[in-house]
């Protein structure tokens, strides 16, 4: 009988034992229901954008502490599988990352440097990426530090460079590998030294590194920067390697109506949802779109715009194989703003094996640079900013009226007739009324 009670007690002993094991492994299994698979973290002049990359949809909370600053993320059900050691290593705002377990409850506590303004949002799987938990911290004093002062150089002609995608957005991958994001950045810079060097003009750099900059705001950091001009770089892709060459495009009225401008345009809209933001997020129609072209209403703007791109286009014809000979239309966010002329420039298309390549190789970059400085000089000097450098150098055009001869124009314009004869390569003596002249400018 004792011998029976005792065996009973061991069975029982035995079943609680079971149930416990299996309740942990019921508890472990609904722990681990969702994981951090991959944290990222983009460092740029006025934010930094932190990227979970999790296996599901995130559950989450967060809050944030102060003295010191910490921001803290609650994650229900979820196991991270990040090593946290270095992510902060080269970052100006986190000075660390830690992490805790209680409750089921993955916490994630970020040490910052100081208080930032904060926006945390989740985005749905786009393109290559599953879905994310993403996190700006935005310097507080962002919109007072990137308002540069009046140019103290007046002659100068500002021309923003903006060097398409970045950071969390890739842009368009090519068949080996390569990110649209670094060929774009690559010859943003090129571009940005062989500006510099020309007297009379000065680059700045819209995105100078690999992190995301919000459509808007790219054209938002243009105006605050004085820029005259603004000149996107981008490079194609299709669904098919067949398509190649270099285009530039600029804003219109007019819906983009070709098969390759409803791709490229809707391209920009999957590029705002891999790189996150709030417009996009909130308004996942094209509307936005049409109603920021309402803005290019300004005929100069778009004149110059026009003016610019036909240039360009002359250049890289001189370089490069171009998809389409003159310039397109389309409604891209970047060009929108009225009061900045703007050209968008596909300079190849990565999806195309050979291009690809060339896209990726230093001297065609070069030349691709080139190119884009030579077509906006010329439109510059031909058609000079009042009050700039290129006004007292250079030429402007005049149009023959009714009882002009050459020697008349000549006396005006303070110029011998064989100067004159020879920078408009005239064989003769004889004009024509509404013949074009270029007249050297002296100041």
């Amino acid at each position: 009988m004792y011998r029976r009670i005792l065996l009973s007690i061991a069975r029982l002993r035995a079943l609680s034992f079971l149930c416990v094991a299996v309740l942990s492994l019921l508890s472990v299994n609904t722990y681990a229901a969702n994981s951090i698979d991959g944290i990222r973290v983009w460092p740029a002049p006025e934010n930094t954008r932190i990227v979970f990359d999790v296996k599901k949809k995130p559950d989450y909370k967060f809050f944030t502490l102060s003295k010191p600053n910490r921001l803290v993320i609650d994650f229900t059900n979820t196991k991270n599988t990040v090593a946290l050691k270095n992510l902060a290593v080269n970052d100006p705002r986190v000075k660390l990352f830690r992490s805790s377990v209680n409750k089921g409850k993955t916490r994630l506590v970020l040490e910052l440097t100081k208080s930032y303004q904060l926006t945390v949002f989740p985005l749905a799987p786009a393109g290559q990426y599953g879905h994310r938990l993403v996190i700006d911290l935005y310097d507080k004093n962002r919109s007072k530090k990137n308002v540069s002062k009046p140019k103290k150089s007046v002659g100068d002609i500002i021309i923003g460079i903006d060097a398409g995608h970045g950071g969390e957005d890739p842009g368009s991958i090519g068949g080996k590998g390569t990110y649209e994001k670094r060929v774009t950045l690559a010859i943003a810079k090129k571009l940005q030294k062989v500006i510099n060097k020309e007297k009379g003009m000065k680059a700045v750099m819209i995105r100078s590194g690999d992190y995301y900059v919000n459509l808007n705001r790219r054209t938002s950091l243009a105006r605050d920067k004085h820029v005259d001009f603004l000149v996107s770089i981008h490079a194609d892709a299709f669904h098919t390697p067949g398509p190649s060459g270099a285009s530039v495009w600029v804003v219109t009225k007019s819906r983009a109506e070709s098969e390759l401008s409803r791709w490229l345009v809707n391209r920009e809209k999957k590029s705002e949802l891999l790189g996150g933001g709030g417009g996009v997020i909130k308004n996942t129609s094209d509307s936005h779109l049409a109603l920021a072209l309402a803005d290019m209403s300004k005929e100069h703007s778009l004149g110059v715009s026009f003016g610019v791109a036909n240039n360009v286009i002359k250049e890289l014809k001189k370089i490069t194989k171009m998809h389409k000979s003159t310039p397109q239309n389309g409604n891209f966010a970047v060009l929108k703003s009225s009061d900045i002329p703007s050209i968008l420039v596909e300079t190849g298309f990565i999806s195309n094996h050979k291009e690809e390549k060339n896209l990726t190789w230093s001297k065609h970059q070069q030349r691709l640079a080139n190119a884009i400085h030579g077509g906006i000089k010329k439109h510059f000097l031909a058609h000079p900013l009042t009050g700039s450098y290129f006004a007292s150098v250079g030429y402007k055009k005049h149009k023959v009226r009714s009882g002009e001869s050459l020697s008349v124009l000549a006396k005006r314009y303070n110029i011998s007739m064989s100067k004159l004869k020879s920078i408009n390569k005239l064989k003769t003596n004889s004009l024509r009324i509404g013949q074009t002249l270029k007249i050297p400018r002296t100041g």
